[in-house]
């Protein structure tokens, strides 16, 4: 993850990049463990600090793996008006912040293409200029949720599982992301 962080920071600057999706081709490859576990390296670098959101609205999951019960997430936000710092929460690590999900939605493209997520994603970029955003979003070939939410970040990093992700999911999925900027990819396991 180190690696992964130095790379990402890397290519920040010539990109002018502040926010990046994190997703895998179908389900079970790590992409929300890989974008904790990037996110928590990138905090560990003193210049920068580091949001986490939990964009997954159909399996959101971050806050379970921090081991933290939340009585608020994204949803409530966009749908019962719930003010921000009800939501978000400090997980003990420093510079880093994290924006749950809660409860599980079906229609996560609409929520996530709506003028109000909208404006929370430029809200969450423009308020801290050297904050790194992290979006953890559903696997590509599950749902439209990250093509409908791509004008609001900046790249896109695709988790693939070795040995479990088929060549056929993975073709698929750059063909779909062909109208985003991909950082790249991790292999996993």
């Amino acid at each position: 993850y180190k690696m992964l962080r130095t790379q990402i920071l890397q290519r920040k600057p010539a990109h002018g990049w502040t926010s990046l999706a994190v997703t895998s081709p179908p389900t079970g490859e790590g992409k929300t463990l890989t974008a904790i576990n990037l996110a928590i390296s990138l905090a560990r670098e003193v210049n920068h600090t580091v949001l986490l959101v939990d964009a997954d609205l159909r399996r959101p999951r971050i806050s379970h793996y921090f081991g933290h019960s939340v009585e608020f997430g994204l949803y409530d936000y966009l749908v019962n008006d719930v003010q921000l710092p009800q939501i978000m929460v400090n997980p003990g690590i420093e510079r880093l912040v994290i924006l749950p999900g809660v409860n599980s939605v079906l229609s996560s493209s609409e929520l996530l293409s709506a003028p109000k997520m909208v404006r929370l994603a430029e809200e969450l970029k423009s308020r801290y200029p050297e904050r790194l955003i992290l979006f953890d979003m559903p696997p590509i070939l599950e749902a439209d949720d990250l093509l409908a939410f791509s004008p609001n970040f900046d790249a896109v990093l695709l988790v693939v599982h070795e040995g479990k992700t088929r060549k056929n999911e993975l073709q698929r999925a750059m063909d779909i992301l062909q109208s985003v900027n991909v950082i790249g990819t991790v292999l996993n396991q």
